[in-house]
């Protein structure tokens, strides 16, 4: 019998080995070789054979092992470069990562510089408590992962009082029943972006390995979502590219657009077009309502063909309260004001001025006159390249108004002249100057009155050209005398004008315009006097420290008596005590006998009763008739004052009289 050999014995093995034989067979052909007898030296190279071959199975299986790694990695960052944006991207990162490691759910925090959130995803969760804490606050595993850049993990986050979480860690890991739990940074270059998390609802001993992997893995992800968020940014500022350009491309054509409305609206006063025209082509340039009014509030012309000289918007708009057709479509009475105030500020600012409702006004000036105001109520709103426009079609209707030679172009300034020549200093042609009245529509033979009015805390710009508009309507003069306004309007009533005066302004310039008034007065000499009275009455309320209130002599009782240059004490008599003495005259009652004696006694019945030798319910029954005719406010001490003053003036003018 041969003795045994390790070739026999290799052939064995391979043979084994072909077969695909299991472990235990390998295991047999070993005992068989000891008992056998092999030597040691053939043994040993026997164990090296049966070693090698077992080894051999291993190597296909990690070659398929590393090709589903590897499968897998190139499925993931398919996956991330696939994500239209960045929350979705965060719930990819949060899927393949619990996949991953066969986690029972993972969720991602995005921060920024600041260590505020920017973005979150969960999978796997069964509350939103993953999401909707925060789960990188100060002090917490999350601010400690994003600080040094470095994984923690713990086997289970109930037992180990070293792993540090924050409260909404602690919620979050409460509701979901977590114990195992691995948090890893999104790192991009030297920076932490965020933090991926991943946890297991029972206890876990993360490995060497799996921790590597997930750390690998969020380094992928921190810079898919780096590539993600520059993408955005990129396709936001190629949106805002596109969005301007568009606008670039729309300014081009409007600009070209306005250029050519410029050229033809500049030629129309060449070619002998009216206002009507004129207006029309800028209403249509700036593609709106466009109306021309003269500084009295009369319509001139209108891109809609409405009647010229019509009582429109402008009679309100400076102030009037007569009824028009509002400013706009609506007409609506509350924007009235508001265009009235932009009417003012456009004259005295020189330029165009827009209301809150979007109504435009244009000032229409030739030098320092002002011809009137242009009225547009766009469609769309106005560009500054529109402006502009707007402004130049007023220019050109402020030319087409001199080329026309317009009844009020001259007239501003010719008013101004003659009242301010009135009230410096006597005239001294008196016929020629009320022929220049009458030129300007003025009849100084017809009662007057004369109103001294200051805005209280400045604004006299607009105030000007307000008054400019009101003696306009109602066919009167103005001027500047003194830092204060002077108008000469037609009527009998001054303190009935001074209040009206006052009623318009105050509101549109949003301050209290104080007013003196005087008159009536009658032809060109008397414009000084009542004018001086007029300054003397807004002198009284000056210096009776009274700011926005109107005064005239017949306001200011025995004041206006002494402020007055006729001395007009039986006016005064007549206005205080009148009834009184028409009673007694007419009933032969003896009312202004006991009021004196009423006034001796200290306002006392019965002694009056005693001086007048009846009995005191007759004084008693006096007064109550005495209070029927002078109205139940006659004994407060300002109407008794000037009652003793009126009894005292009437005595002495019937001892003089004697």
């Amino acid at each position: 019998m041969e003795p045994p050999n390790t070739d026999s014995h290799i052939l064995a093995v391979l043979e084994l080995l072909a077969e695909d034989s299991p472990p235990s067979r390998f295991d047999s052909l070993l005992v068989r070789a000891r008992r056998e007898g092999l030597p040691d030296a053939e043994l040993g190279r026997l164990s090296r054979a049966v070693q090698l071959a077992r080894a051999l199975p291993e190597r296909p299986g990690r070659r398929r092992q590393w090709e589903d790694d590897l499968t897998a990695l190139v499925d993931t960052a398919r996956d991330l470069m696939d994500a239209p944006d960045v929350d979705a991207l965060l719930r990819t990162v949060a899927r393949r990562a619990r996949r991953l490691l066969s986690l029972d759910i993972a969720f991602v925090v995005l921060t920024d510089l600041d260590g505020e959130i920017r973005g979150h995803a969960a999978e796997g969760s069964v509350t939103d408590l993953s999401t909707n804490v925060d789960l990188v606050s100060e002090g917490s595993v999350g601010a400690r992962v994003l600080r040094t850049k470095s994984p923690a993990w713990t086997a289970d986050c109930l037992l180990d009082h070293s792993f540090v979480t924050s409260k909404g860690l602690d919620e979050a890991t409460q509701a979901e029943g977590l114990r195992a739990l691995l948090a890893v940074p999104l790192r991009v270059g030297d920076s932490a972006v965020g933090v991926l998390y991943g946890a297991q609802r029972a206890v876990r001993h993360f490995t060497p390995d799996e921790i590597g992997a997930m750390i690998q893995f969020a380094d992928l992800a921190a810079l898919a979502v780096d590539n993600a968020r520059l993408l955005q940014h990129a396709r936001h500022q190629s949106t805002e590219l596109e969005q301007d350009n568009y606008r670039v491309r729309a300014g081009l054509v409007r600009l070209q657009e306005l250029t050519d409305a410029y050229g033809r609206i500049m030629s129309l006063p060449l070619v002998g077009a009216n206002l009507a025209t004129i207006v029309s082509a800028a209403g249509a340039a700036l593609d709106g309502r466009a109306r021309l009014f003269d500084p009295a509030g009369r319509l001139l012309a209108s891109s809609e063909g409405e009647d010229e000289g019509a009582d429109g918007f402008g009679g309100a708009g400076v102030g009037s309260a007569r009824s028009g057709s509002g400013p706009g479509r609506g007409g609506v009475a509350g924007a009235r004001g508001t265009v009235a105030e932009a009417i003012l500020d456009a004259h005295a600012r020189r330029t165009t001025v827009r209301t809150p409702g979007g109504v435009w006004v244009a000032p229409v000036i030739a030098g320092a006159e002002n011809l009137g105001y242009l009225v547009l109520d766009p469609e769309t709103p106005l560009v500054g390249a529109d402006e502009r426009l707007l402004q130049l079609a007023a220019q050109v209707c402020a030319v087409q108004l001199l080329i026309q030679g317009s009844a009020g172009i001259t007239e501003s300034p010719q008013r101004d002249e003659l009242l301010d020549e009135l009230v410096s200093a006597p005239p001294r042609a008196p016929r020629r100057i009320a022929q220049r009245a009458r030129q300007l529509g003025v009849d100084l033979d017809e009662p007057y009155v004369v109103v001294v009015m200051r805005p209280e805390g400045g604004d006299h710009g607009r105030a000007t050209v307000w008054s400019l508009s009101y003696v306009h309507r109602i066919t009167g003069l103005k001027t500047e005398h003194g830092g204060c306004m002077v108008l000469l309007l037609p009527g009998t009533d001054a303190s009935a004008a001074a209040r009206a005066v006052a009623g318009e302004l105050s509101p549109l310039l949003g301050r209290p315009v104080s007013c003196g008034a005087a008159g009536p007065g009658r032809g060109v000499l008397e414009v000084r006097r009542v004018f001086q009275e007029a300054v003397r009455c807004l002198d009284a309320v000056t210096a009776l420290d009274a700011p926005g209130a109107t005064a005239a002599p017949q306001d200011l009782g025995f004041l206006g008596v002494l402020l007055s240059d006729d001395r007009d004490v039986r006016g005064f008599v007549d206005s205080t005590i009148g009834p009184i003495l028409r009673h007694d005259e007419e009933h032969f009652t003896e009312f202004a006998v006991t009021l004196e004696a009423y006034f001796a006694a200290k306002s006392s019945p019965t002694g009056a009763a005693g001086a007048l030798h009846v009995h005191p319910n007759t004084v008693s029954r006096r007064l109550e008739r005495i209070t029927a005719l002078l109205g139940p406010d006659w004994q407060n001490p300002g109407p008794l004052l000037e009652i003793q003053l009126a009894l005292r003036l009437h005595r002495v003018r019937d001892v003089l009289r004697r």
